[in-house]
């Protein structure tokens, strides 16, 4: 009578096991490791040469499980604005210089420079005339209006002879600190993103190097004066604070600094834009 009974609670046993799953099954096996979820990462950028420079390495994070989103920008302000608000996870169209000033001015906004991928040497363009030495008495000039590259630019014209700036200025120079101006130049600032469209309008214009890209403007043939290859004006991928050891952000990091992206800037720009890696 005990033998039939264990006997029955036995089986029962076994029973209630495979219903709840403990038996293996050839349909679905026990140790199927899970899928890898895909995250979107989303960068502001101007259109180039940033954002045709994170166009090649989209591929490459796509294999990783980064879907890259970039999201177009043609100012310099809104890109910080909407990362400090968590509308982008990062954003890559400024040099550290401008950054540090967007920071003084925005003290709440906590952002910083996660690596710097390339320089773009700023450059002096015109429609009018073909040599510097061609400009006239009073001649007009614009300039980009923001303190950084608005001091980058006195510092060119300066570089260029064509006007002289109170000793030590460095890169947060401003009219006021003009002590020399022998052709009597007219300085007029501009929103940088408007400068190539003054070309018409003034005799000389200082452009950002993406600026003139965007207006068919190849800084290595038509730019009066440039400036040098070692120019400190590195630009750089930006991340609020302490995202930069976010794990996407580093792969991304390891995919614009890849020598895949370093090719691509000598042989699209052929020297315009100068790999900082």
């Amino acid at each position: 009578m005990k033998r039939k009974f264990f006997a029955a609670l036995t089986l029962a046993a076994t029973l209630l096991l495979t219903a709840c799953g403990g038996g293996q099954s050839g349909d679905k096996p026990a140790d199927k490791p899970a899928a890898t979820a895909e995250s979107t990462l989303k960068i502001g950028a101007t259109p180039a040469p940033h954002a045709e420079i994170l166009e090649q390495i989209k591929p490459d994070l796509k294999e990783q499980g980064v879907n890259l989103e970039i999201v177009e920008f043609n100012d310099y302000v809104q890109p910080n604005i909407a990362l400090n608000d968590k509308e982008l996870d990062a954003n890559f169209f400024q040099h550290e210089p401008y950054l540090n000033d967007f920071v003084k001015e925005h003290k709440e906004m906590k952002l910083k420079n996660a690596g710097g991928i390339h320089v773009e040497p700023m450059g002096i363009y015109s429609h009018k005339v073909k040599d510097l030495t061609e400009l006239t008495e009073g001649a007009i000039v614009s300039i980009p209006n923001d303190p950084t590259n608005g001091g980058r630019a006195l510092l060119l014209l300066q570089k260029a002879g064509l006007i002289q700036l109170k000793d030590g200025t460095g890169a947060e120079a401003t009219l006021q600190d003009i002590t020399g101006n022998p052709r009597n130049l007219t300085i007029r600032e501009v929103e940088a993103a408007q400068l190539p469209r003054t070309l018409d309008d003034v005799d000389i214009s200082i452009i950002n190097t993406n600026f003139a890209l965007n207006a068919d403007l190849n800084p290595m043939k038509d730019a009066l004066f440039i400036e040098d290859k070692d120019s400190p004006y590195v630009n750089i991928v930006t991340v609020r604070d302490g995202d930069e050891n976010r794990d996407d952000i580093k792969k991304l990091l390891a995919a614009l600094k890849s020598d895949k992206v370093k090719k691509f800037i000598l042989d699209k720009y052929t020297g315009a834009i100068v790999p900082a890696f």
